[in-house]
């Protein structure tokens, strides 16, 4: 495990003019569809404590926190065009944060700095899932908590196998978003401890994009 003071270290693709620019406009749409915002309206409020949100690009979910659990929220992206937007949502919601620019397969803050992390729609996109994992680990607390919200690999046959034929295209379209990822059991392979969990179709979506799982995992 890294020291406090040595982060773990990653060396991230440059983004390219499709990724600084239209994937942060593909995001704010799709990431802010009303069936999105319930489901943020369901886990958002849970965080407490000294809170990450990480990809907290775009700052939809400032408008969810409950202020008076958060003691200090810190939000991670490597996006700047999405961290622009994060600083209008805080000007227009009046929650503070302090944000950084980066990735969570590196992340910039040292051991046991955070009672919550919050990763909502993120880890879709990551290069490195599992070093993303890795670093949840290093950087919460003993006796915290992660709270996820992901669209991922569906259970069915037949939206499973959709999921597999659009995957490449919108990798491409939307900033290396997958859609075959596993959630619930991804935490469960890095070797958290699901505290609870929930999972189904988001309604009125089409269903390659619909397969979404939220809850809390543990150390």
């Amino acid at each position: 495990m890294s020291s406090a003071n040595s982060p773990t270290t990653f060396n991230p693709q440059p983004l390219g003019w499709w990724e600084r620019n239209m994937v942060p406009k593909i995001i704010g749409c799709c990431c802010a569809q009303p069936q999105i915002m319930k489901a943020r309206s369901r886990v958002v409020p849970q965080a407490d404590g000294d809170v990450l949100e990480l990809g907290c690009g775009g700052g939809i979910n400032l408008g969810f926190y409950d202020r008076a659990k958060v003691k200090h929220l810190t939000g991670l992206d490597p996006s700047p065009g999405l961290l622009e937007q994060t600083r209008a949502m805080m000007q227009q919601t009046g929650m503070a944060a302090d944000i950084h620019a980066g990735i969570g397969e590196a992340m910039p803050f040292g051991d046991q700095s955070f009672d919550t992390i919050l990763v909502t729609f993120t880890l879709c996109s990551v290069h490195d899932p599992k070093q993303v994992m890795a670093e949840m680990r290093r950087v919460l607390r003993p006796g915290g908590k992660i709270l996820f919200l992901e669209h991922g690999a569906a259970p069915d046959v037949g939206v499973a196998r959709a999921q597999r034929w659009i995957e490449p295209l919108w990798k491409r379209i939307g900033g290396n978003c997958h859609l075959t990822r596993p959630i619930t059991g991804g935490y469960e392979q890095a070797g958290f401890k699901i505290a609870h969990a929930d999972k189904g179709y988001m309604p009125k979506t089409p269903r390659p994009f619909a397969w979404v799982e939220w809850g809390e995992a543990r150390i």
